[in-house]
């Protein structure tokens, strides 16, 4: 089903959260959207950095709107976290119904330039933007600094650009897998008072399942999640290949693995949108009996 309007906005606005997931192939893309169709909720399919050096943005458009045009719930597109302009361009003109420019690392006045040329171009093609102030670290990558966004550059963004989303730093972090980080509720607290956009919050595979619950009654549109479905998928594939080490069939060996995929992504959906029996849902059905104990998401 199109994306055809700003489902992120609808969704602050009421005290839910769309979730984006960062997605990877087309098997993991059609398995959020069978969890999203299980659970009557919108969602986004993010294309990260590294999907794109891996397959560029065109065939990412094409691929995902195509299943995205399939989907019983509205399926957007995304393309998160860029910094390279004529990247966000291409995205925009093959089919990405969001795009996030990240200018977080530069200057606020470089960054609020761009931002705001990048949203006249997107919104031409009736493209929604996403901006980022503050810095949200990668553990991956071992970086530790968080820099909070500053309440006064959010106004700044919200009240002299278009951009329709705000990504904020607030304590999050990114890829994290083993340990949880603590919201900093007065920071987010701050940045609502003067920020009218729609925030979003990244790196929510490190943020605790009550800080999760308490986010839904902020002015958060979109959480994004990626780690905790590649760990499942991973996990999973890991044990297919330990119990059938003379399978080569890649159908055969992702079985599982996708299956995964789907019942992590159903469980966040269902945080996110109130539903309140986790335990319903096709997409618990034809795996390995793996319940996901509360915890980290």
């Amino acid at each position: 089903m199109r994306w055809d309007r700003d489902y992120v906005k609808e969704a602050a606005d009421s005290g839910r959260v769309i979730p984006g997931f960062n997605i990877f192939g087309y098997e993991d893309a059609l398995a959020v959207t069978r969890a999203a169709e299980e659970a009557g909720c919108p969602v986004l399919l993010m294309v990260n950095r590294g999907a794109v050096d891996a397959m560029d943005a065109e065939c990412w458009g094409k691929l995902l709107s195509s299943i995205a045009q399939r989907a019983a719930v509205p399926v957007g597109v995304h393309l998160d976290h860029c910094s390279d302009t004529d990247i966000i361009r291409r995205a925009v003109d093959s089919g990405f119904s969001s795009v996030m420019y990240d200018g977080s690392k530069l200057s606020f006045e470089k960054n609020r330039e761009i931002t705001q040329q990048m949203a006249e171009y997107a919104h031409a093609c009736g493209v929604l933007l996403e901006a980022e102030l503050g810095q949200v670290p990668y553990s991956d990558l071992g970086e530790t600094e968080i820099r909070y966004t500053s309440p006064e550059e959010a106004a700044g963004i919200s009240s002299e650009t278009e951009a329709d989303w705000l990504a904020v730093s607030v304590g999050n972090v990114h890829r994290l897998v083993d340990r949880t980080v603590t919201i900093d509720f007065s920071v987010l607290h701050q940045i609502q008072k003067v920020c009218r956009l729609p925030l979003v919050i990244h790196g929510s595979s490190g943020v605790s399942s009550g800080d999760i619950k308490r986010l839904k009654h902020e002015h958060i549109g979109k959480m994004n999640f990626g780690t905790v479905l590649r760990k499942a998928f991973s996990d999973a594939l890991r044990m297919e290949m330990q119990e059938h080490p003379e399978e080569f069939d890649r159908l055969k060996l992702f079985a599982y693995p996708v299956t995964r995929v789907e019942q992590e992504a159903y469980q966040i959906i269902s945080m996110l949108q109130g539903i309140p029996d986790l335990s319903r849902g096709k997409c618990g059905e034809g795996g390995k009996n793996e319940n996901s104990a509360e915890r980290t998401v």
